[in-house]
């Protein structure tokens, strides 16, 4: 799997570019916004964009996804249902944050624990992992040792859990229930700010290492 991080919106928010060598498909994992940038930076890498895939249903993830799912004519997937009411909220948010007017849609495809996803010939893993939101999810990629964390984890710092229907205890328990079992050799892509590793993280993160 090859990837490319491409930082959006005033949030400064990791979307990113997967996609499968072999065939030159890719996805977009949670396209916060500027759309023509995202689409012209698939056009230059010569793809052919298959997906767009959404870890929760904050505006800065998802605030781009309608136009690039209408103007791409592609699917999207994700997150895990408990998340409908975020998706909902959109056009609030937008307006709350300052955003562009969003578009309104429904996920072609909700995700559960344990599903799969594809790109090309490429198949990810389905995380479920509430705490930041209720309904959020994690993408991970066996073969390239490779996670897809949006808001849960961060280098350094886990996810906020003061939004509504937010909760730390399950954040926590999430993160060491499911991240960690991914093993330490894993790095992954957070939501915001630089990627790290699970290894290093259940070493040293002051909110979920071992041992605190």
């Amino acid at each position: 799997m090859q990837y490319r991080i491409l930082t959006v919106t005033p949030f400064q928010q990791n979307c990113t570019l997967l996609w499968c060598p072999q065939t030159r498909k890719a996805a977009l994992v949670d396209p916060g916004g500027e759309a023509d940038r995202l689409l012209a930076e698939v056009a230059r890498e010569g793809l052919e964009l298959e997906k767009i895939l959404l870890t929760h249903g904050h505006i800065d993830h998802a605030g781009g996804t309608a136009e690039i799912a209408r103007r791409a004519g592609v699917p999207i997937e994700g997150p895990q249902p408990e998340e409908r009411f975020w998706i909902e909220a959109l056009p609030q948010q937008s307006r709350m944050f300052g955003f562009p007017q969003v578009e309104q849609f429904e996920p072609d495809r909700w995700l559960e624990d344990g599903d799969t996803v594809t790109i090309g010939q490429q198949t990810l893993q389905v995380l479920h992992t509430p705490g930041h939101t209720p309904g959020h999810v994690v993408f991970f990629h066996a073969a390239s040792q490779l996670a897809l964390v949006g808001d849960v984890l961060f280098a350094g710092s886990i996810g906020r859990t003061d939004f509504p229907r937010g909760d730390f205890n399950t954040l926590v328990t999430s993160i060491r229930t499911k991240l960690w079992a991914l093993g330490d050799d894993v790095s992954f892509i957070p939501g915001h700010g630089p990627m790290s590793t699970i290894g290093r993280e259940r070493r040293t993160n002051p909110f979920v290492a071992e041992g605190l």
